[in-house]
């Protein structure tokens, strides 16, 4: 499909990658939602916390979360009232870990964890469902995108479209892009929450879990060089980011599904704008607002653009 052309303007005042970042992070008000949790039991033995919001609709929207987030983060639950209100049942589900609760196995979560989503997908097909729809942000839009590229033309006839928002589909860049300077605030605030993690693993596997040197780490590529890859069956995290990396599998979408990545978002270097695979493919589109952030996008009293605009597409689908 085409390039797609954004309506998106950013406030005044939000104009710039890092304040349109920040801003709904710490300034947005989201009322809260009382979820209704259901556990997922794993093949592996595992488990996957999933949150629900439902009405007895027959259609639903699957939500995936960033990096170190969750089904309270305020673009989840932001998202999940923007579809409520248009009468979708929504089901946020959060990654192995992340629920508030360590998860079972030594495997940690990771960006390219998709047979997980592929598992909460399988399990909602098997419920009263319709239509089903796929939003993601970030780490859960490289999920996203991912799941939907390894499934081909195979995937089920009922999951119609997906919205994706601030995809490193090229992990190697944007890890990269991330260890420099400017973005130090966002890494020391990842790292301290990853971290944490890796010190609870000890914790729980104090014969297979080596803390030494993880308090002077301070990127992406020392912690998954020493931990995600060797958690989760990669070499190293060069192989971990290729291979978890959604982007060599986008030509394989076969459902209509529409990636929005902001050109200033400081966390995305140009390896992450898949603009030639946009315009040879039938189903996946891309859109690049010149503003907008990280899963940012603000704007808007009730609801924010991103929300306003995942909700148009998968509609229209």
């Amino acid at each position: 499909m085409p390039v797609l052309e954004s309506s998106y303007r950013a406030p005044r005042g939000l104009r710039g990658g890092h304040f349109g970042t920040v801003f709904p992070t710490l300034f947005r008000r989201v009322p809260p939602l009382a979820y209704e949790r259901e556990r997922l039991e794993m093949l592996d033995g595992d488990f996957l916390d999933l949150d629900w919001t439902k009405s007895g609709s027959r259609r639903v929207v699957i939500i995936a979360h960033g990096l170190e987030g969750d089904s309270q983060a305020k673009y989840i639950r932001g998202m999940t009232h923007a579809m409520r209100r248009r009468g979708y049942d929504v089901l946020a589900w959060n990654c192995r870990g992340c629920s508030g609760e360590p998860n079972r196995l030594l495997r940690s979560y990771h960006s390219g964890i998709s047979e997980d989503l592929k598992a909460v997908v399988d399990h909602v097909l098997t419920l009263d469902y319709e239509e089903l729809a796929l939003v993601g942000f970030s780490l859960g839009g490289n999920i996203t995108l991912k799941y939907l590229g390894e499934q081909k033309g195979e995937i089920d006839a009922r999951v119609k479209s997906a919205v994706t928002f601030s995809v490193p589909c090229d992990l190697t860049s944007s890890s990269l892009r991330l260890g420099e300077p400017q973005n130090r605030i966002y890494m020391h605030r990842f790292m301290e929450g990853l971290k944490e993690k890796v010190r609870i693993k000890s914790e729980q596997f104090p014969d297979e879990v080596d803390l030494s040197g993880l308090d002077e780490m301070k990127t992406f590529a020392q912690f998954d060089d020493r931990f995600t890859a060797v958690f989760n069956g990669f070499s190293s995290a060069k192989d971990y980011w290729k291979k978890a990396s959604s982007k060599p599998f986008l030509s394989g979408i076969r459902v209509p599904t529409l990636l929005i990545s902001a050109k200033n978002d400081p966390f995305l270097a140009p390896a992450c704008f898949p603009y030639e695979i946009a315009e040879a493919s039938a189903f996946f589109h891309l859109e690049t607002p010149e503003q907008g952030g990280h899963v940012g996008f603000a704007g808007g009293a009730k609801e924010y653009w991103s929300e306003t605009r995942a909700a148009e597409f998968i509609a229209s689908d």
